[in-house]
């Protein structure tokens, strides 16, 4: 078949009318094209204005993308910001600490990041942080590792439609291209990732899951296992639990609508020192004040206006009570307790009285839970652990636990902390861009006496848990081609990165030592295969066994687990009880991946556009000229 005829085949049978077909190639290139574009806001008014010419206070909670976005446009138009991040250092899911191992310190991290180039409200952030190019480096492949069949390896693929579809089918030894063409469950029933269309797509698609999405359509299954199955799952949802339309959303935005392609980059060292470093460093030399390891507790609400936000910290305080039983307080270690608003309290016994610990880890926040084997207490998100009086002894986190006052009244432990109000820090403004937990937290805490929005924010909800696993192995992976791998089809690992591959120090350790840093990551683990520590990662590890047979054998030299459960999620429905960037209050604006918009964006990138979204709603307020938002096409090229 030649070229020109071949193209017209496959716009004719993806739903393209045979008077555009008949264009041919060189019309088919220079109109059926996705383009980046500029996201459509409301005009800002006539005299618009570059800076405040008075200062006004915004409060921004959350110091992830979304804050740091928000905040960085902020302070650049003249506004006295403060940044209010609960844990010890910004970031969100870039952040990270310091590990000492094997006589060496080593940074780590959430997980694997990849940096598209389509993100590219994200990029102009990075841009104006000052931080190089050369803190990256292109991926060089796209390898997919099945459990029942060979590997798949997708190089980079043309920016051109239709090449840019046609190269993924073409590279794969699973997908008969013309086969592909020729069958109703091919292209033609998966028509509709090429329409994406926001109100229409999500009218129509997200009552249902992903995988009934492609069950319904009758989808090629090996289409299905190659390509959807795979890449859906990097959302951090399963693609049972996947709303059918965010899934549309996601694969506009990341492949079928991007001018970009599939290409993405990676940090030759990690994202503390590479990315968040420099943007803590550029706030502040922006006058940002950041208050890190402090806790916004409640909003202030006057009328309809935000007048100010109740921070803690763990020396200033704020409102806990607790009211227990003693036979419910162990004799010896702690019992883990929680508040009405679900604050753990870790509770045991000091001689004839009582002892109790806040139990949110001072790193980022999360649960801790007794230890049995020390007496003291263990965070499995990050690997945080303390002992019994509270303070830390590895991991990341560097504070100790809050000490609470415990009183015995009326045949009852009653749990408090003293100095109790906390600090208000007033503002003209505020914006929450903490994540799903912190938000629905802060929310519920702040008895706004506004049920609908308080409802929405209430029904956000978090993906599967995932787990993180890395491993520094006494010898080489020799089979490891590249430095990142997609996995499909065992029961936890979704991805495979080759820390000693591609990023500082592992690099030259491996070197040294012969060895590798490889971790293994499930991306959104079923409630049915939640099973203990030990057994989910003696089942990773046999699973790297399997994929790497080589690995059999080797010595394990330092691990690190994590356990975690703060990505988004996007189940279907979630999408219309979703609050947007706007609130009922009129200083009040949200920000993060989680909120509600029109835009194909996601993610990171969803993170670091809300956060510009949200500053701008601000300016238009003060009459200040907009930032542009540039997004990837709003529509699907056969939208």
């Amino acid at each position: 078949m030649e070229r020109r005829e071949f193209i017209k085949t496959v716009l004719r049978r993806t739903g393209i009318g045979a008077s555009v077909a008949v264009a041919g190639t060189t019309g088919l290139v220079g109109y059926y094209q996705p383009r980046k574009e500029l996201y459509t806001q409301a005009p800002e008014g006539e005299g618009a204005k570059e800076r405040l010419e008075r200062p006004k206070k915004v409060v921004v909670i959350g110091g992830g993308l979304a804050g740091i976005s928000a905040s960085m446009e902020l302070a650049r138009r003249g506004f006295q910001v403060t940044l209010v991040e609960s844990s010890a250092a910004l970031g969100g899911k870039l952040t990270g600490w310091d590990l000492d191992a094997l006589g060496e310190r080593f940074p780590v991290e959430h997980g694997f990041h990849g940096f598209f180039d389509q993100y590219y409200n994200l990029n102009e952030l990075f841009a104006y942080a000052g931080i190089k190019p050369d803190v990256f480096m292109a991926s060089p492949g796209y390898p997919i590792i099945f459990k029942d069949s060979p590997e798949e390896i997708f190089g980079q693929t043309p920016k051109l439609f239709p090449l840019n579809v046609l190269s993924i089918v073409g590279q794969s030894r699973r997908l008969d291209l013309l086969s592909f063409l020729k069958t109703s469950k091919g292209l033609v029933s998966m028509g509709e990732l090429f329409r994406y269309e926001y109100k229409k797509s999500f009218s129509k698609y997200d009552s249902i899951d992903f995988m009934t999405y492609c069950r319904q359509g009758e989808a090629l299954p090996a289409f299905v296992d190659t390509v959807l199955h795979p890449f859906a799952d990097a959302t951090m949802n399963r693609m049972e639990m996947l709303s059918a339309a965010e899934a549309l959303r996601y694969f506009h935005f990341y492949f079928l609508g991007s001018p970009e392609g599939l290409a993405f980059k990676i940090t030759n060292r990690d994202c503390m020192s590479a990315l968040i470093d420099p943007l803590e460093a550029k706030l502040k030399e922006l006058g940002v004040t950041l208050q890190k390891g402090s806790t916004a507790r409640r909003l202030n609400v006057d009328g309809d206006k935000v007048s100010g936000v109740v921070v803690d910290s763990p020396e200033s305080g704020s409102d806990l009570f607790l009211s227990i039983d003693p036979l419910a307080v162990p004799q010896t270690g702690f019992a883990a307790f929680a508040t009405a608003d679900g604050v753990p309290i870790m509770v045991g016994r000091e001689g004839s009285g009582y002892l109790a610990y806040d139990g949110r880890c001072t790193h980022i926040g999360c649960p801790v839970s007794p230890d049995l084997l020390t007496g003291g207490f263990y965070c499995p998100c990050h690997a945080g652990r303390y002992d019994a009086t509270g303070t830390p002894v590895s991991g990341p986190p560097k504070a100790p636990l809050a000490k609470l006052a415990v009183v015995e009244e009326g045949g009852k432990v009653i749990v408090k902390r003293e100095g109790a109000s906390g600090e208000l820090l007033e503002c003209d403004y505020c914006i929450v861009a903490a994540n799903v937990r912190g938000t629905r937290e802060l929310i519920k805490a702040s008895q706004l006496n506004c049920p609908g929005f308080e409802s929405k924010v209430a029904s956000l909800g978090e993906a599967d848990p995932y787990a993180v696993y890395r491993l520094w192995l006494d010898r080489p992976l020799d089979s490891a081609d590249f430095p990142f791998y997609t996995v499909s089809g065992y029961t936890y690992t979704d991805s495979i990165s080759l820390y000693s591959h591609f990023q500082e120090p592992f690099i030259s350790w491996a070197k040294k030592h012969g060895g590798t840093v490889v971790e293994l990551h499930a991306y959104a683990i079923a409630p049915k295969d939640i099973r203990s520590e030990e057994e989910i990662k003696a089942t990773m590890l046999q699973e790297l066994h399997t994929i790497f047979p080589e690995s059999v054998g080797a010595k394990v030299l330092q691990e690190l687990f994590m356990m975690q459960s703060n990505f988004s999620r996007w189940a279907p429905g979630d999408h219309a009880r979703r609050p947007g960037v706007a609130t009922p209050f009129s200083n009040l604006f949200l920000a993060g991946d989680w909120v509600k918009v029109d835009a194909p964006v996601f993610l990171m990138e969803a993170a670091a556009f809300t956060g510009r979204m949200a500053a701008n709603s601000i300016f238009r307020q003060e009459s200040l000229k907009l930032v542009p938002l540039p997004i990837v096409p709003m529509k699907g090229l056969f939208a």
